[in-house]
């Protein structure tokens, strides 16, 4: 009896340790969900997103699982642990998701409207109809907003403003110049700058996201100290958000 005991033991002390290990080996993959954004985080692995993630994760031996979805869904997935994280989020921006310490980039928000109003501020925002994609939650994160309209889609914005639906479309710079491709007269619109919001991550609330989420902070902190990244936003032509670090 007290030699099956001891065996007992000795199987149980051994499965701990092997759980242990398993709780802080650093897993081979992870999955990512992100919106199809043009040269960024291209359905077809494409982009400067990708460029940057695959550098951050890729030396470390963790190989990037890119799942395309609509932002919204993409936030969702990570809610429901179906993926580690997903890209593109604001800070904090859902209290159930784990932000790290690091953002990955930045996103260099401007105000899409015609040429023949007044110029906006980030200061006189409140005064006009905005309109943004819906899901972005920008009323969180730019001051005095009061009138706002979410879009399904993109396709219509240049519609809604040459027909007085809204006098400003937000969104990231990459996606304004986008807008503006479908323009017959681009010279009709004006773009303005508005605000620079840093893009995280968002991790699921699981033990591998949160040894991921670890991981990408340490490899973060290695890159931006070492100038490593400087070429893929070169290479890009955008703008480098980490010269003040």
């Amino acid at each position: 009896m007290a030699r099956r005991w001891w065996v007992v033991m000795v199987f149980a002390m051994f499965c701990s340790i092997v759980r242990a290990g398993d709780a802080t080996t650093t897993p081979s993959v992870i999955h990512l969900a992100s919106e199809d954004w043009e040269d960024y985080t291209a359905a077809d692995g494409h982009g400067l997103g990708w460029d940057v993630l695959r550098e951050v994760f890729e030396p470390a031996g963790v190989k990037l699982d890119i799942r395309t979805e609509p932002y919204t869904r993409s936030v969702g997935l990570a809610q429901l642990r179906e993926v580690d994280a997903c890209v593109g989020s604001y800070r904090d921006e859902n209290s159930d998701l784990l932000y790290p310490r690091w953002n990955f980039d930045t996103d260099h928000i401007y105000a899409l409207g015609l040429a023949s109003n007044p110029a906006p501020t980030l200061e006189t925002l409140g005064n006009y109809r905005l309109a943004w994609v819906r899901g972005y939650d920008y009323q969180d994160y730019l001051p005095n907003v009061q009138r706002y309209n979410e879009v399904i889609r993109r396709t219509g914005i240049l519609s809604m403003l040459t027909h007085n639906r809204a006098d400003y479309y937000i969104d990231a710079l990459t996606e304004v110049d986008y807008v503006l491709k479908w323009a017959k007269d681009p010279s009709q619109f004006r773009r303005t700058h508005i605000a620079e919001l840093p893009l995280y991550l968002c991790f699921a609330d699981t033990p591998k996201a949160r040894t991921l989420m670890a991981l990408f902070d340490e490899r973060m902190e290695l890159l931006v100290k070492s100038g490593r990244l400087k070429p893929i936003f070169e290479r890009w032509k955008q703008p480098y958000p980490f010269d003040s670090k």
